[in-house]
C-alpha cells in the first residue's frame, strides 16, 4: 500500500479539502496516511492564501520536503495559493510534480500521474460532484454547504482563488450528514466562506432555500444532536436567522461574527456593507435571545488609512462585546485585492504595536470569561483520546474540556464540572 503525507494550512475549509482529496485518492487506490514524511509516496501541501506568511512558507516547504522525501515520491501543491498561482508554483519549484487549485479538488485523481499537471479552473463547478468518503474524526463530521465567495472585501484574495459562490443542493448535504451520523458522529461543522449567505445562487437546480431554512431541514436529522457552522458574515445575520440560532436545540450556542475593524469609515473602505453600530446590534440581540452563547471574531489591525480614532473604534467594539475568542492580524497585503493599492499604508511598527495592545486586552477579557467558569457545569461531547489518559471534547459553547478518562467516553455527551481554567482550556470531572 502506498503511503500518503498531507500538510493542511489555514482555515476549516482546507481541512475538508483534505479529507476529499484523501478519499478520491483512495477509490482510485488504497492509500495509508503517514505523519513521516520520508516514508510517502506522495506529499500534497494544501495551502493557505489569506496572508503572507503561509505563501512564504510554502516554497521553503517545498524545498524541504525534496531534500527528505525518497526516491521516487511525487509532491502535489492544492489550495488557495495552489489557485493564484498556477503555473509559476512550477516554474519556481521545479519539483512540484502537480498542482491542482482549491476548486478543482475532485480532480485530485486525474493530476496525480501526471508530470507538471496544473489545475486551476476557479470556474469549475463541484456542488453537485459526490465526494467519497473519509473523515479525520469519525465523531464530528464536517461539510461543505457552499463553495467560493460572492463579497469583494477590499483586503481578501478568497475571491479570487476560489471563485464564485455556489450553494451546494440541501438534500445532498442531509444525505452527506445522514451518512456521518450512521457512522458514529453527533456533530456536524457546516462549512463555507459566507454560510449564512446559503442560497444565494445554485448550480443545475432550482432550489429556494436560506440558510435558516436549512438549519432546520438539517436539524430534522435522527441522531444527530449538535449543529456547528462557520463563518456567517454579519451583513446576514437578520432577526430570522439570529432567532433560529437562539432557539434551536441542536444548534450549539457558539457563533463567529467576524468584525475585521470597528471603525465605520474603514469597514467602508473594506466593502464590508455594514457599520460599527449594526455590528454591535447584532451581538446584542444574540445575548439578549441567547445569554449563553459565546462570540469569536477576525480583527484586521493596520488596515491602510486606519488612523488612532480607528484602532480606537475597534477597542469600543472589542469592550462592549467581550469576544469569547478573538483572531487578530496585521493587515497583509495580498495580490488581486483592491487594498493592496491603497496609499497611506500602515508603518508595519505602528500595526505591530496596536496588535499587541489588542491582543493585551483581549487576553485580560479572556482570562475573566474563563475564571468565572469554575464549578459551573457544561454537557461535553467527548471526541479525542489524548495519550496521558484524558479525553477531550467541547462544551456546547465551543469551550475545551479535559477530563480524565478512556475511549469508552468518546461520543458521548456528558456532563462535566469544571475545577480547574486556564487561558486556552478547562478541567473538569464527570458527574
Amino acid at each position: 500500500m502506498k503511503k500518503l503525507f498531507i500538510e493542511t494550512l489555514g482555515c476549516a475549509m482546507n481541512v475538508r479539502d483534505s479529507e476529499h482529496m484523501i478519499a478520491e485518492l483512495n477509490q482510485k487506490e488504497p492509500y495509508e496516511l503517514t505523519e513521516e514524511l520520508s516514508e510517502a509516496d506522495l506529499i500534497i501541501i494544501n495551502t493557505c492564501s489569506v496572508r503572507e506568511k503561509p505563501v512564504a512558507k510554502l516554497f521553503s516547504e517545498i524545498g524541504v520536503f525534496n531534500k527528505r522525501k525518497k526516491e521516487g515520491a511525487k509532491i502535489g501543491v492544492a489550495g488557495c495559493t495552489a489557485s493564484h498561482l498556477g503555473k509559476d508554483i512550477i516554474k519556481r519549484a521545479p519539483s512540484v510534480d502537480f498542482v491542482i487549485g482549491a476548486r478543482n479538488v475532485s480532480k485530485i485523481t486525474q493530476v496525480v500521474d501526471k508530470k507538471h499537471a496544473v489545475e486551476v479552473d476557479t470556474d469549475f463547478d463541484e456542488s453537485t460532484y459526490a465526494f467519497g468518503e473519509y473523515r479525520t474524526n469519525p465523531f464530528k463530521a464536517m461539510v461543505n454547504i457552499s463553495i467560493g465567495c460572492d463579497k469583494s472585501c477590499t483586503f481578501c484574495i478568497v475571491p479570487a482563488t476560489r471563485g464564485d459562490e455556489i450553494s451546494i443542493p440541501s438534500d445532498l448535504l442531509v444525505q452527506e450528514i445522514t451518512k456521518a451520523v450512521n457512522t458514529g458522529a453527533k456533530e456536524v461543522m457546516l462549512l463555507g466562506q459566507n454560510v449564512n449567505n446559503y442560497g444565494r445562487r445554485f448550480g443545475g437546480t432550482d432550489e429556494k432555500m436560506d440558510f435558516t431554512g436549512l438549519l432546520r431541514k438539517i436539524s430534522k436529522i435522527d441522531g444527530l444532536e449538535r449543529i456547528r457552522f462557520t463563518s456567517p458574515h454579519p451583513l446576514h445575520m437578520d432577526d430570522a436567522f439570529i432567532e433560529e440560532f437562539a432557539s434551536n436545540p441542536k444548534i450549539c450556542k457558539q457563533i463567529h461574527v467576524p468584525l475585521q475593524s470597528g471603525s465605520t469609515e474603514l469597514l467602508k473602505a473594506m466593502k464590508r456593507g455594514y457599520t460599527k453600530e449594526n455590528f454591535i446590534n447584532r451581538c446584542e440581540k444574540i445575548r439578549a435571545l441567547c445569554p449563553e452563547a459565546t462570540i469569536s471574531s477576525d480583527i484586521i489591525v493596520g488596515f491602510p488609512g486606519e488612523s488612532d480614532a480607528d484602532f480606537a473604534d475597534t477597542m469600543d467594539v472589542l469592550e462592549k462585546v467581550r469576544f469569547e475568542q478573538l483572531f487578530s492580524f496585521k493587515y497583509s497585503p495580498r495580490p488581486h485585492t483592491e487594498a493592496a493599492e491603497f496609499e497611506a499604508q500602515i508603518d508595519n511598527t505602528l500595526s505591530g504595536a496596536r496588535l499587541t495592545k489588542l491582543q493585551a486586552r483581549h487576553t485580560e477579557i479572556l482570562d475573566e470569561i474563563m475564571d468565572a467558569q469554575l464549578g459551573t457545569v457544561h454537557h461535553v461531547y467527548f471526541d479525542e483520546l489524548k495519550s496521558n489518559g484524558r479525553v477531550s471534547g467541547r462544551s456546547d459553547d465551543g469551550k475545551l474540556v479535559f477530563v480524565e478518562g478512556s475511549e469508552e467516553l468518546l461520543g458521548q455527551i456528558v456532563p462535566v464540572k469544571i475545577v480547574k481554567t486556564s487561558r486556552g482550556a478547562l478541567d473538569g470531572v464527570l458527574i
